[in-house]
């Protein structure tokens, strides 16, 4: 399948918009703050969510979300705190509704699932798993992103680094405890 170009792409917004999610896509919540708006169409303030994982797709760069009254709701019910202090580390599901009302009119819109993500385990029998984990950690510098995309027991999280650091060693040296 070809890679086709939303028309909205052209329109190059600052924030996370229909245009750029082509599927469910889960996503953790780093944080989220009341900021101005970036467009500087409006002076209005909006709760604006900001991701652990740095790039939608490879390559291309999350931006972060403005929540509308809906999805604040959401994040309210998924947290169990109206605080968006509160809201984060949290995993959710965004997905583009092509039925959100905007006024008069009927449009697609981003939409955060009521439902939290299943959650993955990763172990080391999950061989392309854990390499992609490692593969990670040595680009990112460190768990936190790992973590956003799947679950590790703190035993796994921590032979995850010993094999890291001994792949970084030089051949013919052991690494010591």
């Amino acid at each position: 399948m070809t890679e086709k170009t939303h028309y909205r792409k052209a329109f190059d917004s600052p924030y996370l918009s229909s245009a750029d999610i082509v599927e469910p896509t889960v996503l953790t919540v780093a944080r989220v703050t009341l900021e101005s708006d970036r467009t500087k169409k409006t002076k209005d303030k909006f709760n604006t969510a900001y991701f652990v994982e740095r790039e939608l797709r490879p390559g291309e760069i999350l931006k972060p979300m403005i929540l509308n009254a809906t999805n604040s709701k959401t994040l309210k019910a998924l947290t169990g705190t109206p605080f968006i202090d509160d809201w984060r580390d949290v995993r959710i599901t965004v997905y583009v509704d092509p039925q959100v009302r905007f006024g008069k009119e009927t449009v697609e819109g981003l939409r955060i699932s009521p439902h939290a993500p299943e959650t993955r385990y990763l172990t080391p029998d999950n061989t392309k798993g854990w390499n992609n984990a490692k593969n990670a950690y040595k680009r990112d510098g460190n768990l936190k992103a790992v973590l956003a995309k799947v679950s590790m027991t703190q035993a796994h999280q921590e032979q995850l680094l010993r094999e890291v650091e001994a792949e970084k060693q030089p051949q013919g040296q052991e690494v010591t405890q």
